[in-house]
């Protein structure tokens, strides 16, 4: 698909409809479990940015690993994996504003901020080095 098209179907119309998923915070920072205690919404228009942006990752990451299976030179092979990181450190910047803008805003509006934070600062304790 070249970039264009791309572009394009980033902007084509989106539903509003919301997907959901849930936490177990029996052990915040210790695992994420599958155990519903609180619901986790987000936009449809959120989640196929993001799922867009890995799929693009996954079609680098397979390049790069073509260039490995070529021998291509070393040098060359270290800055598409630089591109890499710098891809994944954007998509989680992007997972983390939804997090703020979507779900911390509801946690607080619905009284339980608290949960919602201890679970965001478990997995920002994992994430940054």
């Amino acid at each position: 698909m070249n970039r264009s098209h791309q572009l394009a179907e980033d902007k084509l119309p989106v539903a509003r409809e919301e997907h959901s998923h849930s936490h177990d915070t029996s052990n915040v920072g210790d695992r994420f479990g599958d155990s519903s205690t609180h619901p986790h919404v987000h936009s449809e228009e959120s989640l196929r940015s993001i799922v867009n942006r890995l799929s693009r990752i996954e079609g680098h990451i397979r390049g790069v690993k073509t260039m490995v299976q070529e021998s291509r030179p070393c040098p060359e092979v270290l800055v598409q994996i630089a591109a890499v990181r710098g891809a994944l450190d954007r998509v989680a910047r992007m997972i983390l504003d939804a997090h703020l803008s979507e779900c911390i805003t509801r946690a607080a509006q619905e009284g339980n901020i608290e949960v919602e934070m201890a679970e965001l600062k478990a997995a920002l304790d994992r994430f940054l080095p």
